[in-house]
């Protein structure tokens, strides 16, 4: 899981309500992964979940990257 610590490069991202909204999500989902996989037995519909929340996930992070790409190449062009 990621660290508490900020650093000053993590601002950019805290300010951008899309990557907020998207690791708030990501939180969540990783939240019912770990509700799910308490459960001693997983029948078929809790697999099905388990499998949707984890690609679920996976997009999210995603998407966070590709907005931490567009704010990285912005950021370095206005100090160029």
């Amino acid at each position: 899981m990621a660290s508490a610590q900020r650093t000053p490069r993590d601002i950019p991202f805290e300010t951008d309500a899309e990557y907020q909204r998207l690791a708030e999500q990501h939180r969540q989902y990783e939240a019912e992964l770990q509700r799910i996989s308490k459960s001693p037995y997983l029948n078929s519909e809790d697999l099905l979940e388990e499998i949707k929340l984890k690609k679920m996930k996976l997009h999210c992070k995603d998407e966070m990257e590709r907005i931490a790409a567009r704010i990285i190449r912005t950021r370095s062009n206005y100090t160029q």
